[in-house]
């Protein structure tokens, strides 16, 4: 039922529920509430006004609370602390609902409209749909773009999985902050925020430019027993969702800092896609021969002691994951609770987004790959998904540094859609593509 039925006096009265609304009725819907609250309290509504459900929808319409208040005609005074409101897991998966087709169908006609042969700019004229998709808007600018950057220690270290210390855990997620690493400068370059989450670093970090998220000082080693709690690594997944709808940004990448978590990534990847160990592990940051093979055999007696199970994300997550990937997973569902476009990163992105999906299918269709991991897993992960890389770089660095670099081509798709000529204002008549626009006629067949 999509319905629900309302009596008021003698009146009955039908109400769509939001979640069945279109854009612009729940945006609508969304505007009415806040303005609704803000007379009835006599100041401006704050997020803890409302309950959970509905917070929620009121984001996902209109975006980060500020920006939610700024839609409604609502200030934001300087002197106001917006106050957190608690939310669940179950909660936010039953506020991400399925594109809007009536947008993508109208981003379609006007990317037929435009003055070139038919799908002729590929992956960035899917890219405007997807975007008319998430937004409920054929025209979109991604003007505010942000990282998020989630970092955390792994007890597996100490089996020798890694050719790095784990100190460069806490020298690198201070660094990323100061754009000294690959990903921060991208983002530097190209005019990207960035925020630092620590959920898990073995240390106390004095810089205070890392948003202190711990929830323990490092996983415990996968070999011996679980990585983490049931309950920490719920804690994790809600840490970045909340941190993701907190985040004011038009689109959001996702990425991480923890030495040893390709390990991790590799154990929660063959666990959720019932995978051998070997077709789901690499090299990571680089190591020898000998403990390549130990990595894989860590990796396997992980999983036997711990026996993760696969139909439950949470377990995997809690028994042979990290800190990082649970937040990473959880930031992908925060941004597609408030329909925004997210970018996958490499590899444990990958999985965290994984992750994601097995939670929530509806998620994927916010998802944005980047570029192609150098590790054997990634593939693996994206076709369990349906997903394809944007491009092919040779990348394996992690932290991130494929989502700048996708947030450039997402602007692309933004700008032909938005500014390309169409065949009238180029003075064209596109009559001489009806035969072509019947069927593939650009394919050659045999051809790779």
């Amino acid at each position: 039922m999509n319905r629900t039925i309302r009596k008021k006096s003698d009146i009955t009265e039908e109400v769509l529920h939001p979640s069945h609304m279109t854009e612009a009725q729940r945006r609508e819907w969304a505007i009415a509430q806040l303005r609704q609250k803000a007379e009835e309290l006599g100041k401006l509504p704050r997020k803890a006004d409302f309950v959970d459900v509905d917070c929620i929808r009121i984001k996902a319409a209109l975006g980060p609370w500020p920006r939610a208040l700024e839609a409604a005609g609502l200030k934001t005074p300087k002197n106001v602390t917006l106050q957190k409101t608690k939310l669940d897991l179950n909660t936010v998966i039953s506020t991400i609902i399925p594109l809007d087709a009536a947008a993508m169908f109208a981003a379609e006609r006007k990317q037929a409209q435009l003055a070139k042969p038919p799908g002729s700019l590929g992956r960035l004229e899917e890219l405007s749909i997807q975007l008319a998709g998430i937004t409920g808007s054929v025209h979109n600018k991604i003007e505010k773009k942000h990282l998020l950057v989630f970092a955390a220690d792994n007890g597996v270290v100490e089996e020798g999985v890694s050719s790095a210390p784990q100190s460069v855990t806490l020298m690198q997620t201070i660094n990323l902050t100061r754009a000294k690493t690959g990903a921060s400068t991208l983002c530097r370059y190209f005019g990207c925020g960035i925020t630092v989450c620590d959920v898990g670093v073995n240390a106390d970090i004095p810089e205070p430019k890392v948003l202190n998220c711990k929830i323990a000082y490092g996983t415990h080693n996968i070999v011996k027993g679980p990585a983490m709690s049931r309950k920490q690594a719920a804690k994790a997944i809600m840490t970045g969702i909340e941190l993701a709808q907190s985040t004011d940004a038009d689109v959001i990448g996702i990425g991480e800092m923890g030495i040893g978590n390709t390990t991790t990534s590799s154990a929660v990847l063959s666990v959720l896609l019932d995978a051998d160990v070997e077709a789901v592990t690499g090299r990571g940051g680089g190591i020898t021969d000998e403990s390549f093979l130990k990595k894989k055999q860590v990796i396997k007696t992980a999983i036997d002691v711990n026996k993760p199970d696969k139909n439950d994300v949470i377990d995997v997550l809690a028994k042979v994951g990290g800190f990082d990937i649970a937040a990473m997973c959880g930031a992908f569902l925060g941004s597609a609770a408030t329909r925004r476009p997210v970018v996958i990163d490499g590899f444990i992105s990958a999985v965290a987004a994984l992750c994601a999906y097995k939670l929530c299918p509806n998620a994927v269709k916010y998802f944005v790959p980047s570029h192609a991991s150098y590790e054997i897993g990634y593939k693996l992960a994206m076709d369990a998904m349906d997903l394809q890389p944007l491009f092919l770089l040779g990348m394996r660095l992690g932290e991130g540094s494929g989502c700048p670099l996708a947030f450039e081509i997402l602007d692309a798709a933004c700008a032909i859609i938005n500014d390309m000529a169409t065949f009238d204002q180029a003075g064209i008549d596109d009559g001489y593509l009806d035969e072509i626009r019947e069927g593939d006629k650009f394919s050659v067949e045999g051809a790779t």
